[in-house]
């Protein structure tokens, strides 16, 4: 268990369970996801021993240590936790080989906010068959308690959950503040609801003048904040990356695409962009899908905090009010469907059909998804649902083993087409 800073009460992640059921067949566990998601304080709760690479006076002689004997620093009582691995990437091939050469599992536990393939192009090994890796997020509503919990995903696909009656207590203004404020566990405790909405905006804030800079030579801050900017007002969006740029260009100035792509590279590589892939139900002939990926925040506050977009004006502004709540739904979903060994995917047909989520799961199950802030669009919501469905029982593929629409009103009900009307305020994993 964790012993260094101050004890708090922990907050249950889901990803809890996935956690503890790899360290039972692996010798290491990679926690990776952004900054200030809650890796190192839940990888903390398997640990026996920790090594905080980023200690400001500690790790300086970390370095040190590490250029003489790296083995020093995996001393220590197992599973020994070591935070931030990539600012001594040394370690990652040392952690490789001690397991390798011990041929036990639960020994380590590693957390990293830059992707493991930023090494492996620096020269250490994949990890292949050592190591095994899990990705954490923003906390979803239900972890934040936000969400009651009384409609499970697992429930859907089992189909044992009552849906029809059910209930949210989230109100639109308590939902947009919720879109604004995020699922970062620092302001997720916080009670003050203005110091919790200043969590998002700092978090830019170090990302630009910062975090971008790791690694890398000449990053701009002015136009990272320029990139997230513009890639928040397209969030959501299939749109082409010729429009992305040319928004950038129109805020910042003349700048080239590799530079543009090189940005937005490395913000992948931080986990702040996670776009959504697109699927293909195999109904129709390739050149009538639309295979671009939909562009995705990995929380629906940075896209808040960079378009600096308070709950109040976010409420008043419907439009952008909606896709940035179906960015928080796609968090939400991500969270759920991976805890249930499903992957979150999109549709979108030359056509205008369209889902904008599409839960896959590896045994060939799926479910299809709308998301529609208000009630007045849940009929369109709906009718596209069913219109997909029909298309593909009519080309004879596989039926989806769900339709839903995810909302953000308060009554939960299944309509005449078996359609599940769920608010977000009542789903959980």
């Amino acid at each position: 268990m964790y012993l260094g800073g101050v004890v708090m009460e922990y907050m249950r992640r889901i990803v809890d369970q996935a956690i503890k059921e790899k360290l039972q067949v692996m010798g290491c566990v990679v926690v990776r996801g952004p900054k200030w998601c809650g890796k190192t304080t839940t990888a903390a709760q398997f640990a026996k021993s920790v090594l905080e690479l980023q200690d400001p006076v500690e790790g300086v002689r970390y370095r040190e240590v590490a250029e003489n004997n790296i083995k020093l620093l995996l001393e220590g009582e197992k599973p020994r936790l070591i935070d931030e691995w990539q600012l001594i990437p040394n370690v990652w091939n040392a952690i490789r080989y001690d397991v390798d050469k011990k041929g036990v599992q639960g020994l380590y536990l590693i957390t990293g906010s830059v992707t493991p393939n930023d090494g492996v192009r620096r020269g250490l090994h994949s990890g292949i068959g050592r190591m095994s890796f899990v990705t954490m997020y923003p906390m979803s509503l239900y972890e934040s308690g936000d969400s009651n919990g009384c409609i499970s995903l697992r429930g859907v696909l089992e189909g044992s959950v009552l849906v029809d009656g059910q209930r949210s207590e989230v109100t639109y203004e308590r939902l947009a503040y919720l879109t604004c404020r995020g699922g970062w566990p620092s302001c997720v405790k916080l009670k003050d609801e203005g110091l919790a909405l200043r969590v998002a905006r700092e978090y830019l804030d170090v990302l630009c003048e910062s975090d971008m800079e790791r690694g890398a030579e000449n990053i701009n801050p002015k136009l990272t904040r320029a990139i997230i900017r513009a890639y928040s007002r397209l969030t959501c969006t299939v749109k082409a990356d010729k429009t992305l740029y040319e928004d950038i260009r129109s805020v910042y100035g003349d700048v080239s695409d590799v530079t543009i792509m090189n940005y937005l590279n490395k913000l992948k590589r931080l986990y702040v962009i996670e776009d959504i892939a697109a699927w293909n139900p195999n109904i129709v002939s390739k050149t009538n899908v639309r295979t671009a990926p939909k562009k995705a925040l990995v929380d629906s506050s940075i896209a808040c905090a960079a378009l600096e977009c308070s709950p109040k004006e976010l409420a008043m502004d419907p439009m952008t009010f909606g896709l940035l709540f179906e960015n928080l739904v796609d968090r939400d979903l991500r969270i759920y469907a991976n805890s249930l060994g499903g992957h979150l995917r999109h549709y979108r047909d030359r056509y205008g059909l369209e889902c904008d989520q599409v839960i896959h799961f590896d045994n060939g199950e799926y479910g299809l998804v709308q998301t529609k802030l208000g009630t007045k669009k849940i009929k369109e919501g709906t009718e596209k649902l069913v219109e997909l469905r029909d298309k593909i029982r009519k080309k004879g593929g596989k039926e989806p083993k769900f339709l839903m629409v995810i909302t953000g009103s308060d009554m939960a009900y299944t309509t005449k087409d078996g359609v599940l009307i769920v608010p977000i305020g009542c789903l959980k994993d």
